[in-house]
């Protein structure tokens, strides 16, 4: 079928009067789109006759009102692109691959077998997020529980698919799905590529419902920020320091840390009755489970017969306090680090670690600096003499001293100041 070019019958044709006045009310209106410039235009034009500045253009009027938001566009399609408003609103770039990846929400996992991993982010900023800071990426498996942290330097895609190559090392069955939010780290094509690219499911959660990704959510409390604190961490000997404790962490939580995992959840009207599976370590859910292979089971077995928990927590204490002095460091100044103890006094330590309180150095608050004073000491010169006034006559009032030292030194120390002689008098 041949397309016909040309005016098409019916359609009205504007000649250059009407272009050139169309242009005068486009420029006018401050170069507004064609959708909002068409119920502008019978204010706008009653406005510049009003004040005389359509005279030359009455003949063209009724056709300029009659004209289409498309027709105006269209009119005036050169005159903006020459003019450098022809910009168009363009998506993100993450909005094109959001549309490529199926959306999964929180009850559309339909019990999948060990393999299909949630992801998330958890930002190691501290109380302002700006700059550059260090970055985990963690890892649930749905079926067991199964968590995997790494530190990431940067915030950058092609880092992360790295760092997610090395966790489908260090997991006991390989990655089949991978769940994420809508973060344009996750979103891009250098992520969707490598994961078409080894086989994995690449799925992501509805935008702003964080409770798709309830499973990791709830591990990013419950192991990274109990475990890590809030602290800000940034730079390469931080980020060296995660990799340390993550590699103790990952043993000790998968091996030696039951989880409750929800079995059936009822409403009944506002009332939600939830029921849980019996505690059980994501080793233990591992190996329960008739899905896993004979391979996995005898490579996860030989290794918890190697690991002992108390080394292992020994190991994340000693990290910790390394990660407080990087963390602190700009505050306290350079000071000696803490001698890490030996595994016998460690372990000598346990029974009687409940008497001093927190034990993880991640969760103790940072030492505020003591703030000083900033405006001069109005008393500093008379602090002896008034000392030895309290001292002799204790039973006078800060009112009474002050009065005292007001006759004799008049107009030097005003009645404003008298808080402050109460305060130095209170000390």
């Amino acid at each position: 079928m041949t397309r016909r070019c040309g005016p098409q019958p019916g359609r009205r044709v504007y000649d250059d009067a009407v272009r050139e006045a169309l242009i005068v009310l486009w420029e006018a209106s401050d170069r507004i789109c064609g959708k909002r410039l068409r119920p502008l235009l019978p204010i706008l034009v009653e406005a510049m006759e009003r004040h005389g500045h359509l005279q030359r253009m009455l003949e063209v009027r009724s056709r300029l009102l009659a004209m289409s938001a498309a027709t105006i566009d269209r009119a005036l399609r050169d005159i903006r692109r020459q003019a450098g408003t022809a910009m168009h609103r363009r998506s993100a770039p993450s909005a094109a691959i959001r549309r490529s990846v199926p959306v999964r929400t929180f009850d559309g996992w339909d019990d999948p077998p060990p393999g299909f991993v949630e992801a998330d982010l958890v930002a190691h900023s501290g109380p302002v997020a700006r700059g550059s800071f260090v970055q985990t990426l963690v890892l649930t498996d749905i079926a067991t529980g199964w968590t995997e942290c790494a530190p990431l330097l940067v915030r950058e895609q092609r880092l992360l698919t790295e760092v997610l190559g090395e966790l489908r090392k260090l997991l006991p069955f390989p990655l089949l799905g991978l769940d994420t939010d809508n973060d344009s780290v996750f979103m891009n094509e250098t992520v969707r590529d490598y994961c078409e690219k080894v086989g994995i499911e690449f799925t992501r959660c509805r935008p702003y419902r964080k409770n798709d990704l309830a499973w990791v959510e709830q591990k990013n409390g419950a192991v990274v920020r109990r475990t890590i604190g809030y602290r800000r961490f940034e730079g390469l000997e931080a980020a060296a320091a995660l990799a340390r404790l993550y590699a103790a962490m990952r043993l000790f939580v998968n091996f030696f840390q039951p989880s409750f995992k929800l079995a059936a959840k009822a409403r009944d009207g506002a009332q939600v009755r939830k029921r849980y599976h019996s505690p059980a370590t994501p080793c233990q859910r591992l190996l329960a489970d008739p899905r896993t292979n004979g391979q996995v089971r005898r490579r996860v077995n030989e290794l918890r017969t190697t690991l002992d928990p108390v080394r292992l927590l020994k190991e994340i204490r000693a990290v910790q306090q390394q990660l407080v002095a990087i963390a602190d460091s700009p505050v306290l100044g350079d000071t000696a680090k803490p001698a890490s103890p030996t595994l016998e006094q460690f372990l000598s330590g346990l029974p009687t670690a409940w008497k001093e309180g927190e034990v993880r150095p991640t969760s103790i608050a940072k030492a505020k600096p003591k703030r000083l004073r900033r405006r001069p000491d109005p008393f500093a010169a008379v602090t002896t003499e008034l000392r030895g006034w309290f001292e002799a006559e204790p039973w006078h009032t800060s009112r009474e001293l002050l009065e005292r030292l007001q006759a004799q030194c008049p107009g030097v120390y005003p009645d404003r100041q008298l808080r402050t002689l109460q305060r130095r008098l209170k000390e």
